[in-house]
């Protein structure tokens, strides 16, 4: 008996991205820098030309999954949207597209999928995992070993730390330094309303600003996911490329093989997280997952046996 087939979307603050698949083999990945939640801190809306580059992605993994017999759909609109004062005219453009109501989840919910998507493939044994996801508008916090057992959402994004703290090409010292310690402030709320994280065996990093550091790590002049998932991101190496992302001026960084050209502004906001996540947590490594909160939303429509 053939399995179903399900689908999901998800509108992040940087990028939307689409996965097709049945729970163990996956059909369709796909990921377009959209920049949805550019400008929306500042604003508190989401502008006009980000609602259109999501739209024509969504009309473009429309005609993707009209290839498939698709037994279900579930689109989510997360940290952007939650800040939008105008997200209902994102929705219904987005509904109008692809025939479904984006899902406005909360960052408990948004940890709770990146969560079941990242751990599916791992032994429950080796944890338990503090999973870390850095979108661009928010980082989500997760642990446990075989489900959640406490998870948090911090305002903190790659897209939101940039826009708000850097200003210089090549950034200043100073202007850094406020990235971290905004960070550590966010992660003081980590270690308090989840107490658990500090007794991780093992990091897990989601989302674009973790696979670009490993690509960028290993030098990789296009996008392979086969050596990126489960690729072990050592501390050294993370403090490596943070050196050399966050240092170099915009037009020297987007030469970093393994770094999108749609990434090459907001990187720096990231990579401020993402070291400063490995300091606090005093971790030996990261293992980078590709699989994330649009696995979870594959999983999560499927029945249990």
């Amino acid at each position: 008996m053939t399995k179903p087939i399900y689908a999901g979307i998800d509108c992040g603050t940087n990028s939307t991205r689409l996965i097709i698949g049945d729970g163990t083999e996956t059909f369709e990945r796909e990921m377009t820098i959209t920049g949805l939640g550019r400008g929306v801190d500042a604003t508190g809306r989401l502008s006009d030309e980000g609602i259109e580059r999501v739209r024509a992605a969504l009309e473009n993994y429309k005609t993707i999954m009209d290839r498939y017999e698709i037994a279900g759909l579930r689109m989510t609109a997360t940290s952007a949207a939650r800040d939008a004062d105008n997200r209902d005219t994102f929705f219904d453009i987005s509904e109008q597209t692809v025939g479904v109501r984006p899902e406005l989840i909360s960052g408990h919910e948004e940890a709770e999928l990146s969560f079941l998507g990242a751990t599916a493939e791992l032994d429950p044994a080796d944890g338990p995992f503090l999973v870390f996801d850095i979108g661009g508008g928010s980082t989500e916090f997760a642990v446990g070993s075989s489900r959640m057992e406490g998870g948090i959402s911090t305002d903190m994004g790659s897209v939101r730390f940039t826009e708000k703290y850097v200003e210089s090409d090549p950034p200043m010292p100073e202007e850094l330094v406020a990235c971290l310690s905004v960070a550590e402030v966010h992660l003081d709320d980590v270690a308090r309303e989840v107490p658990m994280a500090h007794g991780a065996r093992q990091l897990v990093g989601l989302a674009g600003t973790v696979s670009t550091a490993a690509a960028v790590e290993i030098g990789l002049a296009e996008y392979d996911r086969d050596k990126i998932h489960h690729f072990r991101l050592t501390r050294d190496a993370i403090e490596d490329v943070y050196r050399t992302l966050v240092t170099e001026a915009r037009d020297d960084r987007k030469h970093n093989p393994g770094l999108e050209p749609g990434r090459v502004d907001t990187i720096v906001g990231g990579m401020c997280i993402l070291a400063r996540i490995v300091r606090y947590f005093d971790a030996d490594d990261v293992l980078v997952s590709e699989s994330d909160i649009l696995d979870g939303l594959i999983l999560s429509q499927i029945e249990p046996a």
